[in-house]
């Protein structure tokens, strides 16, 4: 049974209760009437065993509500039938999805808008993410950004900048060389010159560090 046949079971047997109809003396009666009327308009329905439908049972269970456990031998269901329309009509009150609580959820598109600055600027803090995205006409809280943040492993500002600069470092150690440069004063060098063809030619050189 859906939720709206508990509210029209309560509501029915609000209605019953305020028309006068009591559990003693004549009002029982009355009941009585009333349950074997109904039963009789359910019968011409079906052929055999009477199928009652959501509207049948939430009257009968709010009339016998109103009658005492003696007197249900005026219906065609058993009491067993009876009571556990009650308890599944009064427990379908409260199955509707309860309201959640908090803030709600941080669409897709959104988390991802805030996730990407971050990681394509280490400098930006979740104030500065938040102002940019603001600008874009995107409206959040600087405490959901620092918690979409924390959320995506993304750590703050300061740290990111350090950790981004060691990640560097560390990827180019194997195209990095190391050199050094010390000086030198030459004390002799020693040339010579073919006179034919006037070229000089280098001997050798001589030097102190």
């Amino acid at each position: 049974m859906v939720m709206r046949w508990s509210w029209t079971y309560l509501l029915a047997r609000r209605s019953l209760e305020s028309a006068g109809l009591r559990l003693l003396g004549s009002g029982a009666k009355d009941v009585e009437l009333l349950v074997l009327r109904h039963q009789l308009a359910v019968l011409p329905r079906h052929a055999g065993r009477p199928k009652l439908e959501p509207a049948d049972r939430v009257l009968l269970a709010a009339l016998s509500r109103l009658l005492p456990r003696e007197r249900w031998s005026s219906f065609f269901v058993t009491p067993t039938t009876l009571l556990r329309w009650q308890r599944e009509l009064i427990a379908d009150r409260w199955t509707y999805p309860p309201k959640r609580l908090g803030r709600p959820p941080i669409p897709d598109t959104t988390r991802e808008l805030i996730l990407r600055p971050a990681r394509d600027n280490p400098l930006w803090g979740h104030r500065r993410i938040q102002g940019e995205l603001s600008r874009s006409g995107i409206t959040v809280s600087a405490a959901t950004v620092r918690a979409v943040l924390r959320q995506g492993d993304i750590p703050p500002a300061p740290q990111r900048a350090r950790d981004t600069w060691s990640s560097f470092l560390r990827a180019q150690a194997s195209g990095l060389l190391a050199c050094d440069f010390f000086p030198w004063t030459p004390r002799s060098v020693d040339v010579s010159m073919r006179c034919s063809s006037l070229r000089w030619s280098h001997a050798g050189c001589t030097f102190s560090v």
